[in-house]
Order: C-alpha cells, then structure tokens, then sequence
C-alpha cells in the first residue's frame, strides 16, 4: 500500500503551526471530520497528536482516498481511524453515518476555499451549520484577504495563478467567509494569524 501514498509538501511546512493552534482550540473528546484531507499527511498528523479525538478523514478524489488509507494503514492506525469518506462539499446530504453525526464536535477544512467555487464555501457553512449542534466549532485554513486587499504580494502573485487554473478559484475575502457561515448559525471566535501570510478561522455554532 505504500506506494499509493501521496506526499504534499504543503503538509509539512504547516502541520506544526496549525497542530499547535488545534491544540489551544479542540475539544477532549469526540469526532472531528476534515474536508478535502488531500494526501492524508494531516489527518494521521494530528489523529497522533489527539488521540481521544477521532479523527475522520475525507475526499470526494478517489486516488486521495486510496492516498489517505495508504498513510493510515503506514502509521499504524487502521485499527483507530475509520477509512477516508467519499465526500463531496457540494454532493447533499453529506454521507455521514448516524453514530459519526451523533458524535461530530469539529469541523476541519485546510486549503480548499480558494481551490473552489463560490458555491463550494456556501455548501460549506450550510451543511456544516445543520450537523453540528450548539458550541460545536468549524476551523478554516487559507490564504484570505482583508477588507478586499491582499495580505501579501506572494498572495496576489498566488491569485493571479490559481485563476489562470481555473476562473471560479480565487483567494476569498474574510469578511465574505465570515458572512457566509453567519447565514448558517455560526460566529467568529478568532482569526488566527498562522505563517506563510495564511489564517484560521475559528467559527463556533450559536445557538
């Protein structure tokens, strides 16, 4: 199986910082449900790191999920992490099964808003607004922009070449994100500055 594994070299440079942030944020037990797990570098990263959190990893690219179990099964977890879902941000309902929805605390997306479409951020907060309950938190990690300017020429240079990939892609504002997930029953708690010009934001369900 190890040769099915995915490396990104994203992962390494921001599993760290990010890990040291889950760290501050996470809650001591339940389910957390990461979105668009690539490779699946940070979900076993962090499954380590947690270990009374299950950690549950997804793709809707079935050569990431092959990637993701690959690394699963490299580190020893298969027995810990259930196999990556086949999920699709703007595929509705998500396959949840009844127990993972019961016990869903956190919500984890890394580096998809600006590698999708508008309508992709939307499905997002809303889905993520009718699964989890009241205190249960969304984390979003990105490039974003501040009050429309960007934070960085690196930024502007890294726009500029996502929409020649594809014109629905694009660096998002913040203060549109936060709009976004407002709609759907959620409130910023922090935007956390991280490294490399990118930021977490941390939203938390009202009631």
């Amino acid at each position: 199986m190890d040769s099915l594994r995915l490396i990104f070299p994203a992962t390494m440079r921001n599993r760290e910082p990010i890990a040291a942030l889950l760290a501050q944020v996470l809650p001591s037990s339940g389910v957390v449900l990461e979105l668009a797990s690539g490779s699946g570098e940070h979900a076993v990263f962090f499954q380590r790191i947690f270990p009374s959190l299950l950690w549950q990893p997804s793709d809707p690219d079935p050569r990431h999920r092959q990637s993701i179990d690959s690394w699963v099964h490299h580190e020893g977890l298969s027995t810990k992490m259930p196999a990556a879902l086949d999920l699709d941000v703007l595929r509705r309902p998500w396959p949840l099964s009844e127990c993972l929805a019961k016990d869903l605390r956190v919500i984890v997306c890394i580096n998809l808003l600006h590698v999708s479409s508008l309508s992709c951020t939307n499905a997002l907060t809303q889905e993520a607004g009718r699964l989890l309950e009241q205190g249960g938190q969304l984390i979003i990690y990105g490039p974003f922009n501040y009050k429309g300017q960007f934070t960085s020429t690196g930024n502007m240079a890294f726009d500029t070449s996502l929409r020649s990939h594809n014109p629905l892609w694009g660096i998002r504002d913040q203060e549109w994100v936060e709009q976004q997930a407002s709609n759907h029953g959620f409130e910023l708690l922090q935007a956390h500055s991280m490294p490399a010009h990118n930021t977490c934001l941390q939203f938390i369900r009202r009631a």
